[in-house]
Order: C-alpha cells, then sequence, then structure tokens
C-alpha cells in the first residue's frame, strides 16, 4: 500500500502540552495512591501510555492489553477482539486508549476490567469523538475532542501505516 500524504490536525508540540495537562491532573487526582497500574491500549495507545506515564508524578506499575475492533478498516467491525489477561484486584486502574469513538471498545474492556475488582478504574483518551459515541462511557481524563474524520499518528495507524508521525493528522 503505497502512504498518502497526511493533513496535520494536531501538532506534537500541542500534543505533549496536552499529554502534561493530564499528567499532573492524574497526578494530583491520585496522590497518596500505591497501588496506581496504568494499562495502556495496544497498540494504538503505546505513544500516549509512555509520555502519560512520564508525567505522571506518583509511582505506577504498566501494563498491556490488546483491542481491535477495527482490522484493517477504516470502519468498527462491531466485533471487539481483547486480549491479555491482568490481575487488577485491589489496585486503582488507569486505562489508557488512543481514540474513543463509538465506545464499544472502551466499554467492553471496562467491563470486563470491572469484574475482577479493581479499587476504582479511570478511564483516558488521547483522542475523544463524541459525535460518533453509540454507547455509554464515562471518560475521566480526554485530551482531545476531535471531529468525525479517520486519523493517524501519534501511535494510531491505518493498516499498521503512519504510528510513526509525531503529530496527529488526517487521510484526505
Amino acid at each position: 500500500m503505497e502512504k498518502t500524504e497526511v493533513i496535520e490536525l494536531l501538532s506534537a508540540e500541542k500534543i505533549q502540552q496536552r499529554v502534561s495537562e493530564i499528567g499532573r491532573q492524574i497526578t494530583a487526582d491520585l496522590a497518596g495512591t500505591d497501588q496506581l497500574l496504568v494499562v495502556g491500549v495496544l497498540k494504538g495507545a503505546f505513544m500516549f501510555t509512555a509520555d502519560l506515564v512520564r508525567s505522571i508524578q506518583i509511582p505506577c506499575h504498566i501494563e498491556f492489553i490488546r483491542a481491535s475492533s477495527y482490522g484493517h478498516s477504516m470502519q468498527s467491525s462491531g466485533n471487539v477482539a481483547i486480549s491479555g489477561d491482568l490481575d487488577i484486584e485491589n489496585h486503582d486502574v488507569l486505562l489508557v486508549e488512543d481514540i474513543i469513538d463509538t465506545g464499544l471498545t472502551i466499554l467492553r474492556i471496562a467491563e470486563n476490567f470491572r469484574k475482577k475488582n479493581p479499587a476504582s478504574l479511570r478511564i483516558c483518551t488521547l483522542l475523544d469523538k463524541p459525535s460518533t459515541r453509540k454507547y455509554p462511557v464515562t471518560v475521566d481524563y480526554s485530551g482531545f475532542s476531535v471531529p468525525d474524520r479517520f486519523v493517524v499518528g501519534y501511535g494510531i495507524d491505518y493498516a499498521e501505516q503512519y504510528r510513526e508521525l509525531p503529530f496527529i493528522g488526517t487521510l484526505p
């Protein structure tokens, strides 16, 4: 597949500034927590998770799970595949996602996690598309609200391409 030119939506500088702000807010909200478990959703949230953890100024453990409903398409299949079993009982869990659009993927992950008795569960996303929400999801920390466009960059891909971009952009 030949790469197409990407139109920048959010600059690398703007992303880093917002990630730092979210990290400071999480630090303030969870001060005193000694069981913080940050769980990044692979693959799209790996860059965001790494930068976010560097901005959180309290001790934490880091884990990753895989979840996908897109495959190589620009539209969700409606089926969510989740892999990675974690022991989260009695932990304060921060679930980190790259983007929440329909809400189905994060809803399924959160439902699965709640069955495992965490001390608390908070959801953090870099990008939020509230105009496409079909499932009720409470997002505790949100980086940016974005329009209903397919986005790539900063870890987010289309058919495993564009993850390396330091900014968030849209395909024309």
